[in-house]
């Protein structure tokens, strides 16, 4: 069941699952090597327009990552330690946000949904506004 405000993207789910919260959106890939704080969740990369807000338990729409394959291991520390985002969102698939989720999964059992959305589908995502990932890639604003 839908509103007349919801806005329906679909997707491709590249790690399915279900998760709802907050979208926090930006244009700018991001580094998680010395651009996100594992222990509270807030991007610290003090030059990306993120910067000061925190994804914990948010929907983090980025286009991608930038930097080394040490973002896995950064984000793995933060999906342990409960300060990891809700659900990613993408353009196009990012290998290193993919490879964190199937290794959460090995490890702790859970992992955070990642979509791909087209260019056109990301640029509609609205910052801020509540939405919710379903299993099959749909991104739903509410």
């Amino acid at each position: 069941m839908t509103s007349e405000d919801e806005i329906v993207l679909a997707g491709r789910p590249l790690i399915p699952g279900d998760a709802a919260g907050n979208l926090l959106v930006s244009d700018e890939p991001l580094s998680f090597w010395g651009g996100y704080d594992s222990s509270t969740g807030e991007v610290i990369d003090r030059r990306h327009p993120l910067s000061g807000k925190n994804a914990a338990g948010r929907i983090l729409a980025i286009p991608g990552t930038r930097g080394s394959s040490t973002t896995t291991a950064v984000l793995l520390e933060a999906i342990r330690a409960g300060t990891a985002p809700a659900a990613l969102v993408t353009v196009g698939t990012d290998s290193f946000l993919a490879l964190t989720a199937i290794v959460a999964d090995e490890l702790y059992g859970k992992a955070p949904p990642l979509v791909a959305l087209s260019r056109e589908n990301f640029d509609r995502l609205v910052d801020g506004r509540a939405a919710r990932v379903t299993s099959d890639g749909t991104v739903v604003m509410e």
